[in-house]
């Protein structure tokens, strides 16, 4: 199965947790510890482009991803984000994590590091 994140396809060996119709993945350059992407499945433009059965499953898992990660990673509290627009920051569908001239990829994270902390996520839905 192959995963798309706005304009970038993604590796299954990024994705740690796949539902009906979400997925989540690492993040190539997080801005702390734990940081990761939920989104659904079907490629859209904006929030309101979601079925309603698609953003129920989207938060569900949102929040099975919180409570992995708030473990995982010993934290104690959670920041859930979503940057839906250009105005609101958008660059890639529903979210954008990089500021602009910031992402090339010198500054990503290796695929080796990634890998490895998707399967320590992964581990904790199977």
């Amino acid at each position: 199965m192959s995963f798309r994140f706005g304009q970038h396809l993604i590796k299954p060996s990024m994705v740690f947790l796949k539902t009906e119709l979400s997925f989540a993945l690492v993040n190539r350059k997080p801005v702390v510890p734990g940081h990761v992407l939920v989104c659904p499945l079907r490629p859209v433009e904006r929030f309101h482009d979601l079925r309603p059965d698609e953003v129920a499953d989207l938060f569900q898992a949102t929040q099975r991803v919180g409570k992995v990660v708030e473990r995982h990673f010993q934290g104690t509290s959670l920041t859930f984000s979503m940057q839906d627009g250009p105005e609101a920051g958008q660059t890639v569908k529903l979210e954008k994590h990089d500021k602009e001239g910031e992402d090339s990829p010198a500054s990503w994270r290796s695929e080796e590091e990634m890998v490895a902390e998707a399967a320590a996520l992964r581990a904790y839905f199977q």
